[in-house]
């Protein structure tokens, strides 16, 4: 049960944002804030609304069933519209726990995706490209904007590596859960027996942080430039364009070559270093906060197995939540994508709101 005081407060704070709001004397900035706090709380506010009646419409039902002199029709009534009232109760409460839960800032973020073919060879590489078009399929499909960060290709025209930034409305919402060791299971085009190989690639998404997110002192950084090398070591150009960028107090680096220009490489490889930075920061409060962070999904534990693509069987398990999609056609094709998404965000919710309890 949530207590009366934390639902009179939200009802409190919406009434006095009203009032603010049309007065017209608060400054531009302030404006935007609290017209956004005002929205957030216009989703809920009737809920919150009912769930403070509920005693007193319960005590009056009660009343009724509980009188002699009522007659059975009217007691048959009270009863059914007070069955509806306790689900409605129920309902309300459970949304409203939803609302209460502490907000993740990095929700609303753009995202960077980090993806490394693992154990497998050539086929590990193979699968990191198709997980990069999976997520390519998905970005198009929902109208995000994909940009290419850096990209390492294999012999096999698989990829070693690739990092994109992806860009639109509440991205890291939804790609958070992607982060873990994602396995495949199927024929390689090279294998002549038939055997099934098993092969893995890592995914790493970390929300996109600005300037005013993190402060990085330039006095702990060191930047070293270096010719840039292509495949077998030949050189791609004949400048110091290629950028290596240490955080010294956390040891991170991040190397970039992909473009011509020392200074688009430079900015590339900073964008990258503030999203690890950032990510890391917050890895530390929620450990802090949350013994337990490691067995909640999301975690962004990385080296935790997450999915399985299973080709024989044409279907796609995530192991945190035991969901089996027979779709993997449809999901590698970013189809069925969502439906995984909301299981995972239902399962999370779950477990925040145990944790409340």
């Amino acid at each position: 049960m949530i207590p009366s005081k934390k639902i009179e407060d939200l009802i409190i704070k919406h009434s006095l944002l009203e009032k603010d709001l049309s007065s017209g004397n608060i400054d531009k900035k302030m404006f935007a804030e609290k017209s956004k706090e005002y929205s957030d709380l216009n989703e809920i506010i009737e809920i919150a609304k009912k769930y403070i009646s509920f005693d007193k419409d319960n005590k009056e039902l009660e009343k009724i069933l509980e009188d002699k002199n009522s007659d059975n029709e009217l007691k048959k009534m009270a009863e059914i519209e007070l069955n509806e009232l306790k689900l409605e109760y129920n309902k309300n409460e459970k949304k409203l726990k939803l609302f209460l839960l502490p907000k993740d800032e990095a929700d609303k973020k753009n995202a960077i995706i980090e993806i490394r073919a693992g154990t497998g060879g050539l086929e590990a590489s193979l699968f990191a490209s198709d997980l990069f078009k999976m997520y390519e399929k998905i970005s198009h499909k929902k109208k995000w904007l994909v940009e290419l960060i850096s990209i390492s290709k294999s012999e096999a025209g698989g990829l070693k590596e690739v990092i994109a930034s992806i860009k639109g409305i509440n991205i890291y919402s939804t790609l958070k859960y992607e982060s873990g060791v994602h396995r495949v299971q199927r024929v390689p085009d090279t294998e002549t027996q038939g055997r099934v190989h098993t092969s893995a690639a890592t995914v790493a998404v970390l929300p996109e942080a600005e300037e005013v997110d993190l402060k990085i002192n330039d006095s702990d950084l060191r930047i070293d430039v270096f010719r840039a090398g292509g495949p077998g070591g030949q050189s791609v150009n004949t400048t110091d364009s290629a950028v290596r960028i240490t955080h010294i107090p956390t040891g991170l680096t991040v190397s970039q070559q992909d473009e011509k220009s020392q200074h688009k490489n430079k900015a590339k490889g900073m964008k990258i270093l503030r999203a690890r930075l950032y990510e890391l920061e917050r890895s530390r409060i929620d450990q802090e906060r949350s013994k337990d962070r490691k067995n909640m999904i999301g975690s962004g534990d990385r080296s935790e197995r997450i999915r399985t693509y299973n080709f024989p069987q044409g279907r796609v398990t995530d192991h945190r939540i035991n969901l089996t999609l027979h779709k993997l056609e449809e999901f590698l094709a970013g189809e069925a994508f969502d439906e995984m998404i909301e299981s995972l965000t239902l399962k999370s919710q779950e477990e925040s709101l145990s944790n409340l309890d």
